[in-house]
């Protein structure tokens, strides 16, 4: 197989870890780098992509954040998209009556109200740290700067989730993509962001979504795997990935990204 483009998703694929990349991978991404451009793609931040970045020696190379709202070239801006500041205050309204905390993300910057054990999780598998403030002070800050939003996570109980899940359908789709990670977790990226859309923007005029393969495991990740030239879900995907995508390979803890490159590219 021959593709010009490598791009793949982190946490659950090519994460051997919570937080890091096996030396295998390393070796099979460094094997391949100088003829194929490898994408890191990601809902992370952007900081939490980069130091993975720099262990696989593709600094060169855009990394696409936020499940595509925000993308960077060696810390240049080439793609920014946003959540209304509007949105989040509406939604945070909601979110405090059901007792669902909120996870602010824009650019390199997280805020959280208190740490939790979702918090200390999310400290750990991204090695960055929050800042710990009132979500309201945020959200004012921010509105008074009519700056938006680049990721919103949304932590509570199943029930609560449940819930919430079904009003982010009927009254925030239309501004809001929302991805159940678990049953007590939802993330959420602007409307006019994905990873495909992400994908997308970083290819050069010669290139085509037929040149890229791509590797995933979760529902942010169908889209992108049913689009490109090929695509491959680890065995520890959900089914939704899995069907979407052209072939299965190993889990991520057995490295399965690196062994589908050692065998096939």
């Amino acid at each position: 197989m021959n593709f010009k483009i490598l791009c793949s998703d982190l946490d659950g694929t090519l994460l051997s870890t919570k937080n890091d990349v096996s030396e295998f991978t390393i070796s099979q991404i460094n094997r391949i780098k100088h003829r194929t451009r490898v994408i890191l793609v990601s809902a992370r931040m952007p900081k939490s992509i980069t130091y993975l970045q720099k262990r696989m020696g593709i600094e060169e190379h855009p990394i696409i954040s936020y499940n595509g709202a925000l993308i960077l070239e060696k810390g240049k801006v080439l793609h920014n998209t946003t959540i209304p500041i509007a949105k989040t205050l509406a939604l945070h309204t909601i979110c405090m009556d059901q007792n669902i905390r909120l996870g602010l993300y824009r650019h390199d910057d997280w805020f959280v109200s208190e740490t939790s054990e979702r918090v200390e999780k999310e400290i750990f598998n991204t090695k960055v740290k929050p800042t710990f403030e009132p979500t309201q002070i945020t959200l004012k800050k921010w509105q008074n700067e009519n700056l938006g939003v680049h990721k919103i996570m949304l932590m509570g109980s199943k029930e609560n989730i449940d819930g919430l899940s079904l009003i982010l359908d009927t009254d925030f789709s239309s501004e809001m993509n929302s991805y159940r990670s678990n049953d007590t977790l939802i993330e959420i990226a602007p409307k006019s962001s994905s990873k495909l859309s992400g994908i997308k923007s970083i290819l050069k005029p010669e290139e085509t979504l037929k040149e890229v393969i791509a590797f995933g495991d979760n529902y942010n990740d169908v889209e992108m795997l049913r689009s490109v030239g090929f695509g491959v879900a680890v065995s520890n995907a959900r089914k939704e990935a899995k069907e979407a995508a052209n072939k299965v390979t190993l889990s991520n803890k057995e490295h399965g990204v690196a062994q589908f490159i050692k065998d096939h590219l």
